[in-house]
């Protein structure tokens, strides 16, 4: 005998692993795009600055960011965060040290990809995600 609960919720199902494999597929090149946005940043913040004021490097499955600032004639480094996928969530996880965020990566019709605050219930824009990402590293002695 054949219930169709049963046959609904193994439909449900199949189209929830389906989608789960689409992000996961995906999620490589959105560290690429999101490396590609702030690789902009950086670059706007060292014209700024000088160009050893800080780096980018993008590490799969990570991409690192570190600030310096200059003391004493010297660059030493002044802070640093870290992206790391996580296939688990699946997204991102943003690493500051002591602080840590988490941002679901799905995807919308089309391909196109969504960023979402899961702390906050919050979508991002890439904009409000590379703040996220950058501003406090760039900026920790400016209020919010």
């Amino acid at each position: 005998m054949s219930f169709q609960w049963l046959q609904m919720r193994i439909q449900e199902e199949k189209d929830r692993r389906q989608r789960e494999s689409e992000i996961l597929a995906c999620l490589p090149r959105t560290l690429e795009d999101l490396h590609r946005d702030l690789a902009a940043c950086v670059g706007n913040y060292t014209h700024a600055f000088g160009a050893e004021a800080a780096d980018i490097a993008l590490l799969p499955p990570k991409i690192r960011v570190i600030v310096r600032e200059q003391r004493d004639g010297a660059w030493q480094q002044s802070s640093q965060v870290e992206v790391t996928t996580v296939p688990a969530i699946p997204g991102f996880q943003i690493d500051r040290g002591d602080v840590s965020n988490v941002i679901e990566v799905g995807l919308l019709p089309g391909n196109k990809v969504f960023y979402r605050d899961r702390e906050q219930d919050k979508y991002l824009t890439m904009e409000e995600l590379t703040r996220r990402i950058l501003d406090r590293t760039f900026f920790p002695k400016l209020p919010d």
